[in-house]
C-alpha cells in the first residue's frame, strides 16, 4: 500500500507537469467530481463520529475482541483503564492523544474531522459556485503532494497538536490536489483517476495508523501490559504458520 501510495504522488505529479492538451466538454464533470468528493468527506466524518462501525473493519485488535469484554481487553500495566479518544490510557499514546480539559480525544481523528469540514467548505466553493485557483495550478498541486505525504506517514510526530494539524493538512491537501489537476487537465477521467487515488490513501492511511498502533503496543517493555502479551502470541502463531 505505501509503494501504490508513493507511485499515485508520482503519478499525479507527472500529470500536473503534463497535462493533456486535449480538453474535455463534459458539462457535468465538476457536479460529478464535487459531489464524489464530498461523498468521501461525509463518510469519513461519519466515520469519526462512529468509530466502531469503522474499526470492525480496520481494527488490529478485532479478532481478540471476539474473545473478551471490552472492559477486561484494555487492561493495561496491571490496572484498568478506560480507552478514550481511540487509544489506551498508557503514556506511549501520549503523542496521538488531545487533552481538552478533562477529556481527550484522538489527535488523529480531531485533525482529519477539520479537514473534512474545512475540504466541504472548499470543494462546494469550487466545484459547485465557481471559485477558481487562477494561475496557481501547480503551486497547489505541490502544496497537495507535500500534505498528503505528511499525513500518510506522521510515525515520529511527538506532539498531538502537530498531529492534528498534519491530518488536517492531509484532507485539504487531497482537495488542492483535486482541484489543481482539475484546472490543468480539465479531464473527467483524470479528476476520478484522483478520486479513486484519495480514496486508496485514505485507506492506506488507516491502515498505517493500525499497524503504527500495534507496533507501540508490541514494543512496550511492560511485561504485564496485556497487548504486549497478545502481541507476542501474535508472532509465536505466525512463526507456527
Amino acid at each position: 500500500m505505501i509503494s501504490v501510495s508513493f507511485f499515485g504522488l508520482l503519478l499525479v505529479g507527472a500529470l500536473a507537469l503534463n497535462p493533456p492538451t486535449v480538453r474535455e466538454s463534459f458539462l457535468w464533470r465538476k457536479p460529478l467530481i464535487g459531489s464524489l468528493f464530498w461523498l468521501i468527506c461525509i463518510f469519513g466524518i461519519l466515520a469519526i463520529f462512529f468509530p466502531k462501525r469503522c474499526s470492525a473493519v480496520f481494527d488490529f485488535k478485532k479478532k481478540e475482541k471476539h474473545e473478551h469484554s471490552d472492559e477486561n481487553l484494555f487492561a493495561f500495566h496491571g490496572t484498568r483503564s478506560i480507552v478514550q479518544g481511540h487509544h489506551p490510557d498508557c503514556e506511549n499514546f501520549s503523542a496521538h492523544v488531545l487533552r481538552i480539559g478533562d477529556r481527550r480525544f484522538c489527535a488523529a481523528c480531531i485533525g482529519l474531522l477539520l479537514g473534512g469540514l474545512i475540504s466541504l467548505v472548499g470543494a462546494f466553493l469550487y466545484f459547485f459556485v465557481g471559485w477558481s485557483v487562477g494561475e496557481s495550478n501547480l503551486q497547489a498541486v505541490s502544496v497537495g503532494l507535500v500534505g498528503v505525504s505528511f499525513g500518510l506517514f506522521q510515525f515520529k510526530v511527538k506532539r498531538s497538536v502537530v498531529r492534528l494539524v498534519l491530518n488536517s493538512f492531509f484532507v485539504f491537501g487531497a482537495l488542492l490536489l483535486l482541484v489543481g489537476i482539475d484546472e490543468l487537465a480539465q479531464s473527467v477521467f483524470a479528476d476520478l483517476f484522483l478520486v479513486i487515488l484519495i480514496v486508496f490513501w485514505l485507506f492506506t492511511r488507516i491502515s498505517l495508523s493500525q499497524w503504527n498502533n500495534w507496533r507501540i503496543c508490541y514494543t512496550c517493555n511492560v511485561a504485564s501490559c496485556e497487548f504486549h502479551k497478545s502481541g507476542e502470541k501474535r508472532v509465536e502463531l505466525l512463526s507456527a504458520a
